[in-house]
């Protein structure tokens, strides 16, 4: 089975669990916070911004960040792919999509990585000291310009306002209104307005992970410390490195927007890879793996095995 089919069941099976509890009235949360009795644990945004609002350090909160910090740090943002049910509901909705329009959008992101691949690999020069092939890429996104807003919000009317539009947290409220709807006729205009908010959400805000997220800009600060469990490639065997082949299909299947095989020109880097292992299934040389501790680089980002065996990069 593919690691895809593997999230996915995965993040349903999450979802369904804390579902039947949510409905069933089994004390165990949702993922904006969940537990059982005095073990428990704060959505770490949650965290903050309830700290913030209450101006009170509170022991639960820390100790929410806490393991959230040691869980980033060990396994980046793993959370993201394989548990949070934002995906999980993209992947659904792409699967919906007529096969026409999915085939044009394939189509489109591999020719977009192939002609980047292509340009690289003509490219004979130091590219570090290069303003058109430098990284253009900003060590803060929209993403990070969000988390301040949720924190300012906080701050400024005295209560967490970005969990009213979080679309983890509107998830399991509408699964619980509309359980009450059904169960109990309780007909309130939570009825509508959640999902609404939900649907639009989801709808119009289709690159909400990579763009929009402020949970997963807080991961990707502490992930940028993260060494364990990241994909590299064995340049021995990667088409691009060992045969002159173009063919980037790392950067065509990941969903965190990372090209692998040419960071500088990736919308997101290794610090917010989800461990998905897309790249790994999707790479037709077998070059991807992850191993729990990658090879040391050297200062301009080779591993000891490429200052071994350099590659050449010169199209002859």
């Amino acid at each position: 089975m593919k690691s895809n089919n593997i999230r996915t069941v995965t993040a349903a099976v999450v979802f369904v669990i804390l579902c039947v509890g949510l409905v069933t009235g089994i004390s165990m949360g949702t993922l904006s916070g969940f537990g059982w009795d005095t073990i428990s644990m704060l959505c770490p945004l949650g965290a903050i911004t309830t700290m913030i609002a209450t101006k009170t350090l509170l022991p639960r909160a820390l100790v929410s960040l806490a393991i959230m910090a040691v869980l980033v740090f060990l396994f980046g943002r793993t959370f993201c792919g394989w548990v949070c049910p934002i995906p999980l509901f993209q992947r659904i909705g792409a699967f919906f999509q007529p096969s026409k329009k999915r085939h044009e959008l394939n189509k489109k992101k591999n020719e977009e990585v192939i002609a980047i691949a292509k340009n690289e690999m003509k490219c004979t020069h130091d590219c570090s000291s290069c303003s058109s092939c430098a990284s253009k890429r900003a060590a803060l996104d929209s993403r990070h310009y969000v988390l301040g807003g949720a924190l300012l919000s906080t701050a400024i009317f005295g209560f967490p306002v970005f969990c009213l539009i979080c679309p983890i947290g509107l998830t399991f409220a509408s699964v619980l209104v509309l359980w009450r709807l059904f169960a109990m006729g309780d007909m309130t205009w939570s009825v509508v307005l959640i999902p609404a908010i939900l649907i639009v959400e989801l709808v119009f805000l289709k690159k909400w992970c990579t763009r929009f997220c402020p949970l997963s800009a807080l991961m990707s600060l502490i992930g940028r410390f993260s060494k364990t469990t990241t994909p590299v490639i064995d340049d021995s065997l990667c088409l691009e490195t060992a045969k002159d082949s173009a063919c980037s299909r790392c950067a065509a299947v990941c969903e965190a927007d990372i090209n692998l095989r040419h960071p500088d020109f990736g919308e997101r880097g290794l610090a917010d890879c989800t461990r998905c292992r897309a790249c790994v299934d999707a790479c037709p040389a077998h070059a991807i793996s992850m191993p729990l501790i990658a090879r040391k680089k050297d200062s301009k980002g080779q591993t000891y095995a490429e200052i071994e065996n350099p590659v050449d990069k010169t199209v002859k």
